[in-house]
């Protein structure tokens, strides 16, 4: 079963990653940011070295932990530790290689920075715009950035034209759980399957 719908998804994600350190403004963090992802797309690293350092950047500066465990929704509470430590670990590896692997075809991708609204102390939304180009259109982006931390802003999600990239995420994983009376055997399956692939 095909867990990742939208095809634009890993390149958005892609977007945001970097491995510096920051206590910059959340638009500064989020523009610096997609001049180092444009910057690894149009290198001339082989497809393989691009994905390695692509995975090590995206570890230090998305938080899939937080992610992963947002889009169980209710489902985490009935997780044990153990099933918890595997689901971690299986959706990490899941949204490392559902990025990577798609998108070092991509070398033309650049991202305008318009404004950002500080919501409070530990939230920033950023707005942006995914340049179009002959091939594509122009697509509106806003960034969640989580500020609490300036030395360390991450990124918790990514509202593609008005889409919600986490929320629909949950919306495909509390699907398989509730087509499976909630048995999060299924969710691992599936996700086993897509790493395997």
């Amino acid at each position: 079963m095909k867990i990742f719908k939208n095809i634009f998804v890993s390149l958005f994600i892609l977007l945001i990653l970097t491995n510096s350190s920051w206590s910059k403004s959340a638009s500064e963090f989020i523009s610096s940011l997609s001049t180092e992802a444009s910057n690894i797309l149009s290198s001339k690293l082989s497809d393989e070295e691009k994905i390695i350092r692509l995975n090590k950047i995206g570890e230090q500066s998305v938080d899939i932990k937080g992610v992963g465990l947002y889009t169980l929704g209710k489902y985490r509470k009935t997780l044990s530790d153990n099933q918890k430590k595997q689901y971690e670990e299986l959706f990490k590896n899941y949204f490392l290689k559902s990025f990577s692997g798609r998108l070092v075809g991509y070398s033309d991708a650049k991202i305008a920075v318009l404004s950002e609204e500080i919501k409070n102390e530990k939230y920033t939304i950023v707005y942006s715009k995914l340049i179009g180009t002959s091939e594509r259109p122009e697509v509106n982006l806003d960034w969640r950035v989580y500020t609490k931390d300036p030395e360390n802003p991450l990124i918790r999600d990514l509202i593609i034209e008005g889409l919600s990239l986490a929320r629909t995420q949950k919306e495909e994983f509390n699907s398989i759980l509730a087509n499976n009376d909630g048995n999060i055997e299924a969710l691992f399956e599936n996700l086993n399957k897509f790493l395997e692939n």
